[in-house]
């Protein structure tokens, strides 16, 4: 088990019980208005725009927050001007991070990126500074109470999926951006519904941790991140052993 996999699934959980919702809300709903404002106000059309919807309803962000981003992203209703953004850095032991995320205002959100790292004892770098060790991909995590694996990997591989992955309760389906689309369709054809589907940075090569202070220190950095509400999505090559995950978990 990769650690991306294993930190995706704890993510995944952590999002559904955040006690900063309001956060959490404003986040997601910053994911609907990139959807719409560059595929349109539709779901049936917008797959993206269906995913991060799918994805608000699963933290309970009501449907007139939704209506509202949707309508802010099409330009019916206050235009939001969000600027994607990524940061790229380097954590304890020179693990590799990239944040990307939306800003309504880079000169506020750069300074609070870099706080974030020279906290946690890294540091940001410059554009491409670990992108190299970054592949972009479409990722899916699908709980496996909805499908056997067999059937998962027959019908995603045929869609022009790249793999799939057993992570904790999750299966994790990844493909090319290019293909995002049409993985997306034929899940939801097959009545399957994605906990979590969006194109983010994986990692070519890991770089593994077992020291549990260094883990430690390297998990706050990416948590804190995470719950930062201009960065959408956070990745990194660090690869932490069950054992000691289990004993972050604990903590």
């Amino acid at each position: 088990m990769s650690g991306h996999s294993h930190w995706a699934g704890i993510k995944h959980k952590k999002a559904l019980v955040d006690a900063k919702r309001g956060k959490l809300w404003s986040k997601l709903s910053k994911a609907i208005i990139i959807a719409s404002k560059q595929g349109g106000g539709d779901p049936d059309n917008n797959l993206r725009l269906r995913a991060a919807i799918e994805e608000a309803k699963a933290v309970s962000l009501p449907n007139d927050n939704i209506a509202r981003a949707i309508k802010r992203g099409t330009g019916e209703l206050d235009p939001v001007e969000l600027e994607e953004v990524v940061y790229e850095g380097y954590g304890p032991a020179g693990v590799a991070i990239m944040a990307e995320g939306a800003t309504d205002n880079r000169n506020r959100t750069a300074p609070e990126i870099r706080k974030i790292f020279e906290v946690a004892g890294g540091k940001l770098g410059a554009t491409g500074c670990v992108g190299w060790n970054f592949e972009k991909k479409g990722v899916f995590e699908i709980s496996n109470e909805q499908i056997a694996e067999d059937a998962l990997m027959e019908l995603v591989i045929e869609a022009g999926a790249d793999d799939v992955q057993s992570a904790d309760d999750f299966y994790e389906v990844t493909c090319i951006p290019e293909q995002f689309d049409a993985v997306a369709r034929a899940l939801d054809q097959a009545g399957i519904h994605p906990e979590s589907s969006k194109i983010t940075m994986i990692p070519k090569d890991t770089v593994e941790i077992t020291d549990l202070n260094t883990a430690r220190s390297v998990m706050r950095l990416i948590d804190t991140l995470d719950e930062h509400e201009d960065i959408q999505t956070v990745s990194s090559n660090v690869n932490i052993p069950d054992e000691i995950m289990e004993q972050l978990e604990e903590e």
